[in-house]
């Protein structure tokens, strides 16, 4: 059974529309080695289209000034534009109102907030942290620490030999100590897709809340987080075609109002005498200190910009790539494959048999094809395989077959030089 969120296949992008996508972006047109760029990191970062490089460059150019509190021009139009980008956002995922949405630098500061201001204050020494055996390091470390500061216990889903997440150990784990269930939504390292809705509704009927971790799928999978009913939702700007260094924390206004600041400091108060600090009403009481302003438009011109092509276009899209991907290298000698779960999104992760995945790597930019080699930070993950690393291919709108068949070509090259 498909993931509800993943219900968003239609007919794939005409080959007129993604070269018209294409154009979109400047950087493709760069090569390396003297070979046209074929951008397959996608899962890493994604490229920015020229709507949102634009968008940050008339911030500096025509707006820049401080957000709140400024009574001259400048400072008043940078507030609007910060703030129509939270109401972007809000819409983007269809949270209840902009003050759900809490500005941080990406997925791995919105899941430490929720550990230290959410889970941190409420966990008692036997209490449970539900996660995954597929999780990113940023879904894992923040939950060791926690769990070390206050005697809590991390239990850990198991995943089959698909890289599928196994429900039946869920429903095992779940049980009278867990207090929060923290799971990617796509694995950043196989492409799974983990069945939230079915997690979230048996958490809840536990009385159990749901952080996801979205930094994956934001690009990929349709995100509503009121139809979803899960408590928080994280991710990053710059894995949906975004600026770097910014990223968001939707949570429930119910549960952000009765959570302590994650930091002090300017624009997250609303008095401060030697004696006492009232806080700001959200979403600011989370957002000390001078935000990135930039970064914030930026993130509201890529979600423009996503959402006039729409996600289940894109999907797709990346649905077609992934299935003729799949196809293509399945026939060359060694390689194997690395996480075949039924429900799957725009990741190819894959060995070939004497070979480290960072030759691999180092082969394919002499083409000038871009993947990852290594963990992916998730080292856990690997090590479920019996595994150091993978090479990982992964899609975007942008990306063609005719990209897919130089990424096999180059990696016919790799075997002819480690298997002769």
């Amino acid at each position: 059974m498909r993931s509800e969120s993943n219900k968003v296949l239609r007919e794939a992008a005409t080959p007129a529309d993604v070269a018209r996508w294409r154009d979109d972006f400047p950087i493709l047109q760069e090569t390396i080695s003297g070979e046209p760029l074929v951008y397959l990191d996608n899962a890493a970062t994604t490229q920015k289209p020229q709507s949102v490089l634009a968008a940050e460059a008339d911030y500096y150019r025509h707006t820049n000034a401080n957000v709140h509190r400024g009574v001259h021009t400048l400072s008043q139009r940078a507030t609007d534009q910060y703030e129509a980008a939270r109401g972007k956002i809000a819409r983007f995922i269809n949270a209840a109102g902009s003050n759900e949405i809490i500005y941080v630098r990406g997925a791995t500061e919105a899941i430490n907030l929720v550990a230290q201001s959410f889970a941190r204050p409420r966990l008692k020494p036997g209490d449970e942290i539900l996660i995954s055996a597929m999780e990113h390091h940023s879904n894992i470390v923040p939950w060791q620490m926690v769990c070390e500061q206050t005697g809590a216990l991390l239990k850990v889903v198991t995943i089959n030999d698909a890289g599928e997440f196994e429900f039946e150990s869920f429903e095992r784990l779940l049980g009278p100590r867990t207090r929060l269930v923290a799971l990617t939504h796509l694995s950043n390292a196989l492409g799974s897709i983990v069945p939230i809705e079915r997690v979230i509704e048996l958490a809840h009927s536990s009385g159990v809340p749901v952080l996801i971790d979205g930094a994956q799928a934001i690009a990929h999978l349709t995100v509503d987080v009121r139809a979803l009913d899960c408590d928080f939702y994280a991710f990053s700007g710059h894995k949906i075609y975004g600026p770097t260094g910014i990223g968001v924390l939707y949570g429930k206004a119910a549960l952000l109002d009765a959570m302590p600041p994650y930091q002090g400091g300017g624009d997250m108060i609303r008095t401060v005498t030697f004696e006492k600090t009232e806080y700001n009403e959200l979403p600011y009481k989370f957002e000390a200190g001078t935000p990135n302003i930039a970064g914030a438009i930026g993130l509201g011109a890529a979600l423009d910009y996503v959402g006039a092509i729409g996600i289940a276009t894109i999907a797709a899209h990346e649905r077609d790539l992934l299935d003729y991907a799949t196809r293509e290298v399945s026939a060359i000698p060694g390689l194997t494959i690395v996480g075949s779960a039924r429900d799957k999104a725009s990741i190819l992760s894959f060995t070939l048999a004497g070979t480290h995945p960072h030759d691999i790597g180092t082969i394919l930019d002499h083409r000038g094809v871009a993947i990852r080699a290594g963990h992916h930070c998730a080292m856990p993950v690997m090590q479920r395989f019996g595994l150091s690393g993978t090479a990982r291919a992964s899609f975007a709108l942008y990306n063609t077959r005719a990209e897919v068949d130089t990424l096999v070509a180059a990696l016919h090259q790799v075997t002819e030089i480690f298997q002769r």
